[in-house]
């Protein structure tokens, strides 16, 4: 599971690279940078996310990344294929919000399956 946490990790910096043109760039700089710290230290020292605060702070921010998800949920239909969010901006961020949302559920799911 590291490799794969290092993986979101990657991803989620490349996402924060890509933001510093943007009109509100810094907003989603810390979107998407807080899910690429949570995963780079899942990545390399994995008992600081599973446990304690860290477990914590993980919880909270799946929490926040699902309701972030439905909130930039995209309104157009097929927001998924190219044609439309090549175009509409709402639409990448809505598949931005999904992608880091889901890389915060792979992060949780082995703590959550985890018992005891």
């Amino acid at each position: 599971m590291r490799i794969v946490y290092g993986i979101i990790c990657t991803l989620m910096l490349l996402f924060v690279g890509v933001q510093y043109n943007d009109p509100d760039g810094s907003l989603w700089m810390l979107i998407y940078g807080v899910p690429a710290i949570l995963a780079g230290l899942a990545a390399w020292r994995p008992a600081i996310v599973h446990q304690g605060i860290g477990r914590a702070a993980l919880l909270v921010c799946v929490a926040l990344a699902v309701a972030g998800t439905l909130y930039y949920w995209p309104a157009m239909p097929g927001f998924w294929n190219m044609k439309v969010w090549w175009v509409e901006e709402t639409a990448r961020e809505g598949l931005g919000v999904m992608i880091m949302t889901t890389g915060l559920i792979i992060l949780a799911l082995p703590m959550l399956l985890r018992r005891g």
